[in-house]
């Protein structure tokens, strides 16, 4: 058949996570072009076998006359939770013609039905650095018969590290997962029929501070709690159909081991001597060993897990090494990355071996640590002995480029140290390349900061005494995130974090979880209305992800949580102007401060107007009429209060102009006036940006929507003070948090602001994808269903190509100048259609149909039937309606 189903998407609301909420995606891919489904067939089913044989005894939900490939409802029969769901589905395509069956896909649907289990640890006393050093667990079971199935469900007030007869469960780590603790935590649930024998088993977990009982950002330990705690229960039915089940309880037996600290600001000791073999491990001799401690019921709520997980995954060799005046050998990965390195040494009993992390080296050669604050990038290991003892941490991550070693008396080979990359683990869905090496790089440090970042939490760096979910560099990168990856269930599980930190007057919080913004609230102000462009990020995030994805549930789930963001956010005005206590302003702009009551009255504007968007998605009509009259309002407070007839603005800065250009703040000659100021504005700093961490994001998209695409691209280009291209001049391989960084300009640089991992100034990436590729999402068909393909080619360029992958498949876009004429090939993923807009005259038909025959490639061709009679004429339009499939365009191009 023409057409057929390549990819299979289950998708479930993570905040609706018992029997009965699943929704289906699929991809699908068809030879030729114009192709879309015209109906779909799904079957699900609660065995592989009823499936194969098309017996489906959940639901079959017949033909379906529906181009809907894409968060398709379940519909079928109630089923009970703990169970293993197999689906499968078939299209059909325009012209009737009917596709095989994709391949089955599954699911594990829900949670115990009830715990059985209790909390459980250790109380442990710190040691002398004031760390918990980490619990072990273990119980020891027999089953009388094999196992049929066997289901793990387990969560911790911590971390986690679960062991089954002597094999780790799960390639997943730092779970449960980051969320605020006092809400909610999150459960996983593990298939572990296969490690399972009749006869004798022995369960075993690690237990980590994390995030509950370690330290956390700048405020400190025990944000959350004291002492780290687990609750297991598993599951299982023997081949006789009885269940057994075996649930923490003081039945089960801990010792303090190995790991004297496990930290995830501090680092981590690991004495591998004093572990024990085989404690993970049925028949292990206990001595020493004592009752697990029951702790009071949890309190929040236990939630299946809706981020999705953090997993290794790359592993690095080093490019360089070198040795310090003292002996230490120093590693460079190449690369600024986050994770931690893997040891693979030649060691002798008791031998001390210090691994140190840093992002840069001073000019002996030395790690640069002074940005790291009150973090210690350092793992301690004390070494069992052996020809190839592998060693790394459980429970740390460490920002860094360079590693040094220390304490090691053999030779190290290039498997010695292996760097291992560590984030959530989300599919890549954007590449970018250019005919500049320096772009292309920029491009790549992009990526880089999201790949260090987004780890459980969008935090702001992953090296300091931070590592916070800072929402106002969450909020201006998250549209440059949906380009590079699949971030849909990241950012819902990130939503959920900013909605529990939510106050009751509406109020969205600065960092999600809390970092101790709420505990210590007496002593910090950092919160509420100091916070213009970071509490926004509650309005912003949903409408990025319903734009990206078209996800409507987002928007369901948190609308009255927006609504009463906007409430808190006039309440707090003054006569619709925001106030100046917006406390980060344009954070890290240069020489350019942006009055911070023109500011926060600008992004009030904006989340208004999104939310008159998310009202008329919603079909809430009457919201949306008082939203859009709110908008008009705060616009006409804005232009009153800031605003003089020459188009200045209050403050005079880059920002308040692209703030109130993008924002839409002003009505005609105003506006023109505006953006003539911001032209200037630029030229004023000698062809230089000024914009700080809420202006960078909408700079260029600004001056492109504006018809200074020249601009633009001149600024993209800049490699001198201040630039995105200057820290790549400088080596950098990631996004530093401020324009000179490293570097020193001023004469002077505050150590403990200099984060060479920080990925808000990479928003740029946005305007890479939108402006130079063309590739935007239709509001009126989200999630990519149409696109508007609209590249602005320019600047040093003389060629750009790029893929995004989309709930629908595979959008790529190809420019090339040639002479006086531009190419454009653009593809377009089944069951999805786009919108070209050609940036230079169409020429005559015949030198497109001679292009396509020139490929060679019968994928290739001109637009449709009726298109073609408008492509006759060298004056003919510039832009083309145009189905799946590949096509290519010439234009005149000066």
């Amino acid at each position: 058949m023409k057409i057929s189903v390549t990819k299979l998407e289950y998708n479930n609301c993570a905040w609706e996570c018992s029997a009965g909420h699943p929704r289906f995606s699929w991809v699908l891919e068809a030879e030729g072009q114009r192709q879309r489904q015209s109906a779909y067939r799904i079957l699900v089913a609660t065995s592989a076998a009823l499936l194969a044989q098309e017996e489906p005894d959940l639901w079959d939900s017949g033909k379906v006359e529906s181009e809907q490939s894409v968060f398709v409802p379940y519909a079928g029969a109630d089923y009970a939770s703990q169970r293993v769901c197999w689906w499968k589905v078939k299209v059909w395509d325009q012209d009737g013609q009917e596709s095989a069956w994709s391949e089955a896909g599954s699911w594990f649907q829900g949670g115990p039905e009830s715990w059985q289990g209790r909390w459980i640890g250790r109380t442990a006393e710190p040691g002398a650095n004031g760390l918990l050093p980490s619990p072990y667990i273990r119980r020891e079971f027999i089953l009388g018969q094999s196992v049929k199935r066997a289901v793990i469900y387990a969560t911790a007030l911590g971390l986690y590290e679960l062991r089954l007869n002597g094999q780790r469960v799960t390639d997943a780590l730092f779970l449960p997962g980051w969320t605020d603790y006092n809400v909610r935590t999150q459960v996983q649930a593990f298939d572990v029929s296969g490690l399972l024998q009749a006869g004798e088993n022995a369960l075993g977990v690690i237990l980590g501070t994390g995030w509950y009982a370690g330290y956390v950002g700048m405020n400190g330990k025990n944000i959350y709690g004291d002492q780290p705690q687990l609750l297991v229960q598993l599951e299982v039915e023997l081949a006789d159909g009885t269940y057994e089940i075996l649930a923490t309880d003081e039945r089960w037996r801990t010792a303090i081991g190995p790991i004297h600290y496990s930290d995830l600001i501090k680092g981590e000791t690991f004495d591998a001597s004093a572990e024990w073999a085989g404690w993970d491990r049925p028949g292990f001799l206990e001595d020493g060993w004592q009752a697990a401690e029951l702790f009071p019921d949890y309190k929040g709520e236990l939630v299946v897990q809706a981020e999705p997980p953090i997993r290794v995954t790359e592993e690095r060799r080093s490019v360089k090494t070198t040795v310090t005046a003292d002996g230490a050998s120093v590693l460079d990965m190449g690369q600024n990355m986050v994770g931690w390195a893997r040891l693979n040494l030649a060691t002798e009993p008791g031998d001390e071996i210090t691994v140190r992390y840093a992002e840069m080296l001073n000019e002996d050669g030395t790690l640069y640590t002074a940005n790291l604050r009150k973090a210690e990038q350092v793992n301690r290991y004390i070494a069992r002995g052996g020809e190839n003892e592998q060693l790394e941490p459980h429970f740390t991550f460490h920002g860094f480029r360079y590693i040094e070693l220390s304490g090691y008396r053999g030779e190290l080979t290039e498997d010695s140290v292996i760097g291992l990359v560590v984030h959530s683990d989300m599919q890549r869905t954007g590449s970018l390349e250019t005919s500049d090496p320096m772009v292309n790089r920029l491009f790549q440090n992009i990526v880089w900061g999201l790949r260090g970042n987004y780890l459980s939490v969008p935090t702001d760096c992953p090296q300091r005494d931070e590592r916070l979910g800072w929402t106002g560099d969450a909020q201006i990168f998250v549209r440059t995130a949906s380009y590079i990856m699949n971030v849909s269930r990241f950012f819902h599980k990130y939503m959920i974090d900013i909605t529990d930190t939510q106050q009751p007057n509406g109020a969205f919080p600065d960092v999600a979880p809390d970092g101790g913004w709420l505990k210590f609230k007496e002593t910090i102000n950092w919160f509420a209305s100091h916070n213009a462009g970071w509490g926004d990020a509650g309005v912003v995030i949903p409408w990025t992800m319903y734009l990206a994805y078209g996800d409507r549930a987002i928007l369901e789930r948190h609308y009255d949580s927006m609504a009463a963001w906007i409430d808190y956010l006039k309440e707090e005005s003054d006569g619709l102007l925001g106030d100046d206590r917006a406390n980060y302003g344009d954070w890290l702009s240069i020489a350019a401060d942006t009055p911070k009551d023109v500011l926060a009255t600008a992004y009030f504007a904006y989340s208004t107007k999104l939310m008159a968007k998310i009202a008329g998605v919603l079909g809430k009509e009457a919201d949306q009429q008082r939203y859009v009259q709110l908008f008009n309002e705060i616009a006409q407070a804005f232009t009153t209060a800031y605003v003089d007839a020459e188009g200045h603005i209050k403050g005079d800065t880059q920002t308040v102009y692209v703030l109130a250009l993008y924002f839409g703040l002003l009505d005609g000659e105003l506006h023109g006036k505006a953006a003539a100021r911001l032209k200037q504005r630029i030229a004023d700093n000698d062809g230089h940006l000024s914009t700080g961490f809420l202006g960078v994001g909408y700079l260029l998209p600004a001056l492109s929507d504006n018809g200074m695409q020249d601009i633009a691209y001149s600024l993209l280009h800049k490699d001198t003070f201040p630039s995105w291209l200057y820290s790549v001049k400088h080596g950098a391989t990631t996004i530093w948090e401020r324009w000179d960084g490293w570097t020193d300009h001023n004469g002077f640089q505050d150590p403990h602001m200099n984060s060479f991992n920080h990925y808000s100034l990479g928003s740029v990436g946005e305007w890479m994808f939108r402006y130079m590729l063309g590739i935007e999402a239709d509001e009126q068909q989200p999630g990519f269903k149409h696109a508007v393909i609209r590249p602005q080619p320019g600047g040093k360029l003389s060629h750009a190509r790029g893929t995004y992958d989309t709930p629908y498949g595979r959008y790529a876009v190809r420019w090339e100048q040639r002479g006086g004429q531009l190419e454009l090939e653009v593809t377009v993923p089944v069951n999805a259609t786009a919108t070209v807009h050609l940036p230079g005259k169409a020429l005559k038909l015949p030198a497109l149909a001679e292009l396509a025959v020139a490929t060679g490639n019968t994928a290739y061709g001109s637009v449709g039937a009726g298109e073609e009679q408008a492509a006759r004429s060298v004056e003919a339009s510039r832009s083309y309606d145009i189905g799946s499939g590949v096509y290519r365009f010439v234009c005149a191009w000066e």
